[in-house]
């Protein structure tokens, strides 16, 4: 089917869409979760002839992103029953005034219409979107990247199963067949079809579709993180923030991807730091992370020289880049320079250091004391998410259900007029 074929049945099942009621919703997204484990052997092959074509393509750490095991197809199932367990966002009123002339003006949530999403090599976002775009009342059009697209295929025949069984129309849940440039290009420019379009992978990806879209763009996902290691922090909570931030998972936009330390305790800090990324994960068999220097931190450890790009790099690897800095102040400024606005922290027992951080470090999400690795829809208690938006206009932070609909003003009135 091509392109231009698909977005036409997705256009045409959004009035469906729209209409179905919260019960019909819930009960196709529990049938979609109940097929997906139904089908788990079915995904498992898929991805396993994912992974043997990427092999020696893509890296180690990429290929993790890929890959899919029964925990993860369970996971993807769970995370379609909690947004079963969320608010129906459609039809919400979200404001209600009486007017002096009698009018009453209600804004309401409605649902976007055809949402699509252009995603790289993740297979669980597959359900997660179509999971999120169904309950808001939306249909789904889903181009993933080359790398992902049998393990993408399987997980929405399975999806599509679950919402045959519901009576709501498969049209309603469409994946792009092309995994060619064009296709993408296709979407962005897919005026009258596409209501609302979201990028979800590398700054190259997100950066082709703010520039080229002529349909509405929600801008996620690219994380430079920072986590500044105050002056009065406690030290073994950053090295296990720092831990966490980095190495748990260095394939998302949420890990970690600098950090900067304060002068007063570099000399004593830094040591530990490069112990616990470096040394005892070799020791421990684990990957270690290379650090990657500026000349102060360079003259207290031992790692790579930083290059000029290293504090603008999303690595997404077992990399870090590591500058000292004089206090918040300095802090504040670096991030503010480099940031990519999506999820900066603060280590530090100092109250009024963590609010001033907080208040000036204008990212999606700001922290004290906790790893950065929370920024996520679960985790956030939105069920799954879409993607983390890095913009300020409509959605800011991990998309969930409410920000994947839009509102309309309902008026009632007894005759009036003005």
């Amino acid at each position: 089917m091509t392109t231009q074929e698909l977005l036409e049945k997705a256009r045409g099942a959004k009035t469906a869409m729209a209409l179905a009621g919260t019960e019909t919703k819930n009960r196709a997204l529990s049938a979609m979760a109940d097929a997906l484990v139904k089908h788990q052997d079915d995904i498992l092959t898929a991805n396993r002839q994912d992974l043997d074509a990427a092999r020696g393509t893509i890296s180690t750490v990429m290929l993790d992103r890929l890959a899919l095991n029964p925990e993860r197809i369970a996971g993807m199932a769970k995370g379609i029953r909690e947004v079963v367990e969320l608010p129906d966002p459609v039809g919400a009123v979200l404001n209600r005034v009486e007017r002096p002339s009698g009018i009453v003006v209600e804004k309401t949530a409605v649902p976007m219409g055809v949402i699509a999403i252009i995603y790289e090599s993740r297979p669980n976002v597959t359900s997660d979107a179509a999971a999120l775009a169904l309950k808001a009342g939306s249909a789904c059009v889903l181009r993933g990247g080359k790398e992902a697209h049998r393990s993408a295929a399987a997980i929405v025949s399975a999806l599509k199963e679950g919402l045959s069984a519901a009576g709501l129309p498969e049209d309603a849940l469409q994946l792009v067949e092309d995994t060619s440039r064009a296709s993408s290009t296709q979407l962005m420019t897919a005026a009258g079809y596409v209501d609302l379009l979201i990028p979800r992978g590398g700054a190259g990806l997100i950066r082709a579709c703010v520039d080229n879209a002529t349909v509405p763009v929600i801008e996620t996902g690219t994380g430079i993180c920072h986590i500044y290691v105050d002056g009065q922090a406690d030290q073994e909570m950053a090295l296990n923030i720092l831990e966490n931030a980095k190495c748990s998972r260095p394939s998302v936009c949420n890990a970690a991807e600098v950090c900067l330390v304060d002068r007063k305790i570099a000399p004593e800090f830094l040591p530990k730091l490069k112990n616990r990324l470096v040394d005892r994960r070799k020791e421990q068999g684990q990957p270690p992370v290379e650090l990657r220097l500026d000349p102060d931190a360079a003259g207290i450890i031992p790692g790579v020289p930083a290059g000029p790009a290293d504090f603008d790099t999303e690595f997404l690897d077992y990399v870090m880049a590591i500058k000292v800095v004089d206090g918040v102040d300095q802090a504040v400024a670096h991030i503010a320079a480099h940031s990519t606005g999506h999820s900066d922290a603060i280590v530090t027992a100092g109250e009024g250091t963590a609010k001033k951080f907080l208040a000036q470090v204008d990212s999606a999400a700001v922290y004290w004391n906790a790893s950065t690795r929370f920024t996520d829809g679960g985790e956030f208690g939105l069920g799954c998410e879409m993607g983390i938006s890095t913009q300020k206009l409509h959605a800011r932070g991990p998309m969930g259900l409410q920000e994947l609909c839009t509102y309309k003003y309902v008026v009632r009135g007894t005759g009036q007029v003005r």
